[in-house]
């Protein structure tokens, strides 16, 4: 009996340091993303002998952003996964890559990632949010039920707007759209009943959530590059060893750049996908590509004026795409 009264208060420390670290994402069920988390997680408790633990909420069963933070900031879940400008009100220039009509392709994108992904990373941690790398979420395009090729297609049409996206906002605003909020689990309900006739998104998320089956068209300009990632509340990541802090950072660091390297290739894939699904390819002039230039510029500004963005981090993205371009690379 002493023996086993002295077995159990041996095991009780390991007990009471068991942590599950709930998580909560939009990528629904069975996305390979959701399964590479669950699977890390797996590797993550094993390595720390059950002291720590990921369960993943996806799909969105959560709530959205704000409904999640809120969630996170009263202790019911430790973090998130989810577009990187969700974080921008802890960490401004989280959203430097969203910049709009900035990048011509992909190799600007990994040229620009390579410098700025580590300043993410470390700017989310200072201010309580540990991150564990970049997803890529592809280029975001104009999808809608007619032809857009300028401003002016674009204002006549009823354009979804994520709710909560102050970002979004500002710029819809600069373009001098009248666009329609709402949260992202309304988007294909809408787009059934008219509510809603155009959005912007990576083709990917539209292939996922069967957007893409209610547009008719996809613009070929590349809107803005997206990027997703995982953070936990520090405070929360805090509470664990150092030990298994260090197991779960490489644990979920190595998931996240095998996750970005898949992503990227998905992306690209499903461009062709939305096109195979009948979805006509329409092509803006040199005159009307200028305009959306112009005034995506302005709303760079905006952001700069504003606050939401800081005009140091814009200067290091420009002068990255700068040197980039001017090695003909």
């Amino acid at each position: 009996m002493l023996r086993t009264a002295v077995a159990l208060l041996a095991l009780m420390p390991t007990l009471a340091l068991a942590t599950t670290l709930k998580i909560s994402t939009l990528y629904p069920d069975g996305t390979a993303v959701v399964k590479a988390l669950k699977q890390a997680g797996d590797t993550i408790e094993q390595e720390t002998d059950g002291r720590v633990s990921l369960k993943i909420y996806p799909g969105g069963v959560m709530g959205d952003d704000q409904a999640v933070q809120r969630k996170i900031r009263v202790g019911q879940l430790h973090g998130q996964m989810a577009q990187g400008g969700a974080f921008a009100r802890y960490y401004r220039d989280s959203q430097i890559l969203n910049v709009p009509l900035t990048f011509n392709d992909y190799a600007e994108v990994d040229a620009a990632r390579e410098k700025l992904d580590p300043l993410i990373k470390q700017g989310l941690e200072e201010n309580g949010w540990v991150s564990f790398g970049l997803v890529d979420g592809g280029f975001a395009y104009i999808m809608s039920g007619k032809p857009v090729r300028g401003l002016d297609d674009l204002r006549a049409r009823k354009l979804w707007l994520p709710s909560g996206d102050s970002a979004s906002a500002n710029a819809a605003d600069t373009l001098d759209l009248s666009p329609i909020v709402l949260n992202i689990g309304s988007v294909l309900t809408s787009l059934q009943t008219g509510a809603i006739d155009a959005y912007a998104a990576p083709p990917v998320a539209a292939l996922t959530l069967q957007w893409y089956s209610r547009v008719d068209y996809i613009t070929d300009l590349p809107l803005l590059y997206t990027y997703g990632l995982l953070a936990i509340q520090k405070r929360h990541f805090d509470r664990l060893s150092e030990a298994d802090q260090q197991v779960v950072r490489r644990v979920l660091e190595s998931a996240f750049d095998g996750i970005d390297e898949d992503s990227r290739e998905q992306n690209k894939a499903a461009f062709k996908a939305v096109r195979n699904q009948g979805l006509e390819l329409v092509s803006p002039s040199d005159e009307q590509r200028a305009e959306w230039k112009r005034y995506a510029d302005k709303a760079t500004q905006k952001l700069v004026e504003d606050g939401q963005l800081s005009q140091d981090m814009l200067d290091r993205l420009h002068a990255i795409l700068e040197a980039y371009r001017n090695s003909g690379s």
